[in-house]
């Protein structure tokens, strides 16, 4: 009788045990439950759409462009190398030195070029003086002969000593001359109007032909040098439009293409084209690199202001509205995008003219919301985009 006690003291009477099984099955079952006014979008009823703008896709004209990097080059450009060898003995201008033709620039030591010509001039007299002789000498012959004191034969004899004598002086004084114009070279001049760049060599410096003494450069009209992969440049042609860009890739100048290469450079595998670029203002430097595109063509094709474009993984995507049964929703596409023309990206395949294309709040979108459409103009929000290179 006492152990009964205390198991019904420690455990409680079969009808308390009871009732705390039934609160546990219905706590249970409560938190199972879902309010039957609560739908399956969690807002109490269906899913609001959400009131978005939209504008028609456009097909607009598309250029077909390609961007090198290329390189200024001028037509009234010298480089100038010593047509001599020796040591330079006084340098007459400095760099930035405007000069004309033919005025003299360095000084490259002819004492020994002038020892040269006055050995040639030197031999030269004395060949002067052997001709006299040989003429004095057929002279007298001459008379001898006509007078029948000497043989015919040694009156030719003093023809052939005289002729000879005339073709030795004609040679020396040849290489006189000769000797007297490389003796010129030695003093190196400009060879037309310009600008004097850098001099690299010094006073005491010795120079061969191949040694960089400085530049000559005439401000003004320049050349653009393209170099065109082989496999593209079956499409180039002259008059083909080039646009040299800035940093930023705004349009510095237009030109077009003035000279195609016939040939294919067996190193690089490019063909160079030229293009005349004008220069009034001198913004431009000889050897500058600067991006150049070149501009194949023209297609029409939809384009899609850059602010309707998001950026995802390396993807790029655009919502639309589109029409259903069940209404209207946004759609996500992934797009591909060509180069930006103003405010506009180029689609390359993704969208078709007249999809209605959503410009405002897709960041809060999701593939599949429904949306109601509030129809825009593409020229206002053209105009909000930013632009190209900034």
């Amino acid at each position: 009788m006492t152990l009964g006690v205390r198991k019904q003291t420690r455990y409680g009477t079969p009808l308390d045990r009871l009732a705390v099984l039934c609160l546990a099955a219905m706590a249970v079952a409560g938190c199972g439950a879902k309010p039957a006014s609560v739908s399956a979008s969690g807002e109490g009823g269906p899913e609001a759409a959400m009131p978005v703008q939209v504008q028609p896709v456009e097909s607009k004209p598309i250029a077909d462009t390609t961007e090198y990097l290329a390189i200024l080059k001028s037509r009234h450009s010298a480089t100038i190398n010593p047509q001599v060898e020796g040591y330079i003995t006084r340098i007459f201008v400095k760099s930035g030195d405007r000069v004309a033709a033919g005025a003299a620039l360095l000084q490259i030591d002819p004492l020994k070029q002038e020892a040269t010509v006055n050995s040639q001039e030197a031999t030269r007299l004395a060949q002067e003086s052997n001709v006299n002789l040989a003429r004095v000498n057929l002279d007298r012959a001459k008379k001898l002969a006509e007078a029948g004191v000497i043989a015919k034969s040694d009156l030719d004899n003093a023809q052939t000593t005289y002729d000879t004598a005339v073709a030795q002086l004609k040679s020396l004084e040849h290489q006189v001359e000769q000797q007297k114009v490389e003796l010129r070279y030695y003093k190196v001049s400009a060879p037309m109007d310009g600008i004097v760049g850098d001099i690299p060599v010094r006073v005491g410096d010795r120079v061969i032909v191949s040694t960089l003494l400085t530049t000559v450069d005439e401000p003004g009209a320049l050349e653009v040098y393209l170099y065109i992969p082989a496999a593209r440049a079956k499409n180039l042609r002259l008059g083909l439009p080039v646009k040299l860009l800035d940093e930023a890739g705004n349009l510095r100048t237009e030109s077009q293409i003035t000279f195609i290469s016939p040939q294919v450079d067996p190193d690089t595998q490019t063909v160079l084209a030229k293009a005349a670029v004008p220069n009034p203002k001198a913004n431009l430097r000889i050897a500058q690199q600067v991006r150049a595109q070149v501009v194949w063509g023209t297609a029409s094709g939809p384009v899609v202001p850059v602010l309707a474009v998001t950026r995802i993984n390396g993807q790029f995507f655009v919502f639309v509205a589109n029409k259903e049964p069940k209404g209207t929703f946004a759609r996500q596409r992934v797009v591909k995008v060509g180069d930006i023309f103003a405010n506009d990206y180029a689609v390359l395949d993704g969208l078709n003219p007249g999809d209605h294309l959503i410009v405002s709040g897709t960041q809060f979108l999701q593939d599949g919301a429904p949306v109601s459409e509030q129809m825009q103009s593409p020229g206002p929000k053209a105009e909000n985009a930013p632009k190209t290179g900034k």
